[in-house]
């Protein structure tokens, strides 16, 4: 009886080790993807002055981006919403991907200094008539049953 009991608690440790190791070895891999990655949004970034006239999230089907861009999408993300910013850089009004960062704190129908790589908008310089907006704070679960007492 013991003896069993034994065999499966070293079975169930191998398998968590090799688990381990497994996720390990592959967190290493996408960690040095993600750094050359970055190295190239950085490499391809510029200033630009635009004015932000719609926000959304959309599906990248729907979000009058390129072919291209939704031909070289990864397979799960063809299904996800993307934070997408419709924006007048110019004289043309482009489509552009935003950072989820950017996303929550760029105002609609404001001008502002970005930092763009390409199709996506990696950062907020500066926005027209006040400071940079930070990002507004995300409600807790527990919040949503809170009471707010009126305050008269």
């Amino acid at each position: 009886m013991l003896n069993t009991i034994l065999n499966v608690v070293l079975v169930i440790l191998i398998i968590v080790l090799i688990a381990l190791a497994v996720l390990y070895f592959l967190g290493r891999k996408l960690e040095k993807r993600q750094v050359e990655q970055r190295a190239a949004l950085e490499a391809a970034a510029q200033t630009v002055s635009l004015l932000v006239i719609d926000k959304k999230k959309l599906k990248i089907k729907e979000a009058n981006l390129p072919k291209i861009v939704y031909e070289q999408a990864p397979k799960y993300m063809r299904w996800a919403k993307v934070p997408i910013v419709k924006a007048k850089i110019g004289p043309k009004v482009m489509t552009l991907i935003a950072d989820a960062k950017v996303f929550a704190a760029l105002p609609v129908k404001t001008e502002a200094k970005v930092v763009v790589s390409g199709l996506y908008i990696t950062e907020i310089k500066s926005i027209r008539g006040g400071a940079v907006p930070s990002a507004p704070k995300k409600k807790k679960f527990w919040d949503k049953f809170k009471f707010k007492k009126n305050k008269k």
